[in-house]
């Protein structure tokens, strides 16, 4: 019997949530430190540890990929030329969520979501 995987939506719409994580994979990958919320850093870590995987082949093809997603022609070179190979050598993991002090106005719980180094 299948069953419904569940999928935070977050009150948006689809392509709504698919600009938003594109937006927050790249500043991710071009700043290296975000501060989000923590259900948006939840579900723009595993998209982001697959970006740079990609930049870890290095092929044309996974080149392609990447810039299908990223937004900034400059954060995917910098994806599969720096980040590339500075985890070479680590299998996966390559982010950290970091909880800090809830929102000021809502109370909304707050992270900071980074690269490790």
């Amino acid at each position: 019997m299948t069953r419904k995987i569940p999928i935070r939506k977050g009150g948006k719409t689809e392509g709504y949530r698919r600009a938003l994580y594109r937006n927050l994979v790249t500043d991710l990958l071009g700043y290296e430190k975000i501060v989000t919320t923590e259900a948006k850093a939840k579900q723009v870590r595993p998209i982001a540890e697959k970006m740079i995987t990609l930049g870890k082949e290095g092929t044309l093809h996974s080149r392609r990929r990447a810039l299908s997603y990223i937004f900034d022609k400059g954060v995917a070179d910098k994806v599969f030329s720096d980040l590339a190979g500075r985890y070479s050598a680590r299998a996966g993991g390559y982010t950290r969520i970091v909880k800090i002090e809830p929102r000021q106005g809502d109370g909304a719980p707050m992270v900071i979501l980074e690269l490790v180094k």
